[in-house]
């Protein structure tokens, strides 16, 4: 009995939290675990490696909006929106398609909508952060549609490696976003590695404002994003500017290889011979004496 009137005021006080969290589990527990599997053991596809910085950024979201912001959530009237059950329904028809872009779409759209169902837009203006954190967090195909935007950051990353590469006696050409070492293509400027790197550094300085309380504070979220931007496109120019070289430095190890591979033979045949002296030692000995012998009979014989 004791036991029963305990959890009794917590399911009371509870309650809309444990309806959420067993809605969202039961529609879209599969969907989480597909992608976690896919980010953890890299069997996803490109389209959805670009997202794995939600890793992290879906537990904080839940920690935000679970644990931190809980106590004002309670406080906000119990306000129903017709916006709510628009989004509601939106993301529900999108998740019954069964379409990969709408059934992800559906998430974020979802949990906005259950949001401003039972809060109204004051619960959607209470945890704004931590759903642009599961917006931002899921997959898209947002880096494909922004790829004609990035070409003129791809060239200017590209060049600028071309003109170190240059400096370090490095014959290479640049045409577009190429940069080519023997006519062979080495690496194109930023896209993929390059622009995961940028979406991870932009979604890791964001939850570091948050952690640290200066997201309200826009001066550093300026300073902090244009540093992230700046760190990023450094570490490209850098990561293309190495790439050709490693590649010329394997070129001439695998060309050594085929011109003298006798060379690996001639050595390793004479060191496993040494190797097995000592255990011949007792043979050779035996060896040398009759070997003498034979030489002091001819001796005396040309005598």
């Amino acid at each position: 009995m004791q036991t029963t009137s305990k959890i009794s005021p917590f399911l009371e006080r509870n309650l809309g939290n444990v309806l959420i969290i067993t809605f969202l589990a039961i529609i879209y527990a599969p969907v989480l675990l597909f992608w976690y599997d896919g980010w953890l053991n890299k069997s996803i596809n490109i389209e959805h490696e670009y997202f794995s910085h939600a890793i992290i950024g879906f537990p904080y979201a839940a920690y935000i909006i679970f644990r931190r912001n809980c106590g004002k959530w309670q406080k906000l009237g119990n306000t129903i929106h017709p916006l709510g059950g628009f989004l509601l329904a939106l993301g529900l028809a999108f998740y019954i398609t069964g379409a990969r872009e709408l059934v992800s779409l559906s998430f974020p759209i979802v949990i906005a909508g259950i949001m401003v169902w039972l809060k109204g837009i004051p619960g959607l203006k209470l945890n704004w952060f931590p759903w642009l954190l599961i917006f931002l967090g899921t997959p898209n195909s947002v880096p494909y549609i922004i790829t004609p935007y990035t070409l003129p950051l791809q060239k200017f990353i590209a060049w600028v490696a071309w003109v170190l590469l240059q400096l370090l006696g490095v014959s290479t050409r640049v045409d577009e976003i190429y940069l080519y070492v023997n006519d062979i293509p080495v690496e194109v400027a930023p896209y993929c590695a390059g622009l995961k790197m940028l979406f991870t550094s932009l979604y890791v300085t964001l939850l570091l404002l948050d952690w640290t309380g200066n997201l309200q504070n826009k001066r550093r979220v300026i300073t902090l994003l244009t540093s992230a931007i700046t760190i990023s496109v450094t570490a490209n120019i850098i990561r293309n500017t190495l790439l050709p070289q490693w590649f010329l430095v394997d070129q001439k190890a695998q060309l050594r290889d085929e011109r003298v591979p006798w060379v690996a033979v001639s050595i390793k045949i004479p060191m496993e011979a040494l190797g097995s002296l000592k255990d011949m030692e007792p043979m050779a000995k035996s060896l040398g004496q009759e070997v003498q012998k034979t030489l002091e009979k001819q001796v005396f014989i040309v005598k």
